[in-house]
């Protein structure tokens, strides 16, 4: 993707799981527990890490075997996931190494900053409000009724018209081919992260335009151009 406004970016945009937050342990764990509690199988870090990224719905899904995939049993551990994520969603996550950093350059350089993840509001909010205290984010929005999941654009224009910023003005960061969707859908430039969930072949795969492998990157990258 070209910068269609001379590289002059006015916000960024950030998913929050394997972005701006390690959350994968709190979230495994959660899922786990739900799942053992009814004798289904388990799964290891490293597939849960293929997983998420798609709400919690759709990692519900996944991680039960097909045979048990009915409606009843998805919305029944749902509930049940939620419960107990919302007692150990903070055992173990924290930011990324080098996230204080890149969230002080974009400050520095003026831009306004936001949060969209298919992660449901609610548990998006606590998560930013509580891990990123020191920072301002213009938007925080998770997934809630009414607005579709990502890849879908929908929520990234939304918050677009929240920031009052041009989709091509806006600089998305994730981690994962859904977030690269998500960027080109919504025209706005698609920049992956390499310490995430998700390997960089699948970021180059779904169009990612640039690469980082610290936060640092990011932030030469907006430094050359704001």
């Amino acid at each position: 993707m070209s910068l269609q406004n001379s590289g002059l970016f006015r916000a960024v945009l950030f998913d929050l799981d394997g972005t701006l937050l390690d959350t994968l342990e709190d979230i495994a764990y959660s899922l786990n527990s739900v799942l053992a509690r009814h004798g289904y199988p388990t799964h290891t870090l490293e597939e849960c890490r293929k997983l998420v990224g798609f709400g919690m719905e759709e990692l519900v899904r996944n991680a039960l075997p097909e045979n048990a995939r009915t409606e009843e049993i998805i919305a029944s551990l749902l509930g049940e996931m939620k419960a107990t994520y919302a007692i150990h969603w903070n055992d173990h996550t924290k930011a990324y190494e080098g996230i204080d950093h890149l969230l002080d350059a974009i400050d520095r350089l003026g831009l306004k900053k936001a949060i969209l993840s298919n992660k449901p509001d609610d548990f998006t909010r606590l998560c930013a409000t509580h891990q990123l205290s020191g920072w301002h984010f213009d938007v925080v929005m998770g997934h809630h009724e009414g607005i579709a999941h990502k890849p879908d654009p929908q929520g990234a224009l939304k918050v677009a018209g929240m920031l009052e910023v041009e989709p091509d003005s806006i600089l998305y960061v994730g981690d994962s081919g859904t977030d690269m969707k998500t960027a080109n859908a919504a025209g706005m430039y698609p920049f992956g992260v390499l310490w995430g969930f998700r390997p960089e072949e699948e970021l180059l795969a779904t169009g990612a335009a640039s690469l980082a492998a610290t936060p640092d990157e990011i932030v030469s990258f907006l430094s050359s151009f704001c």
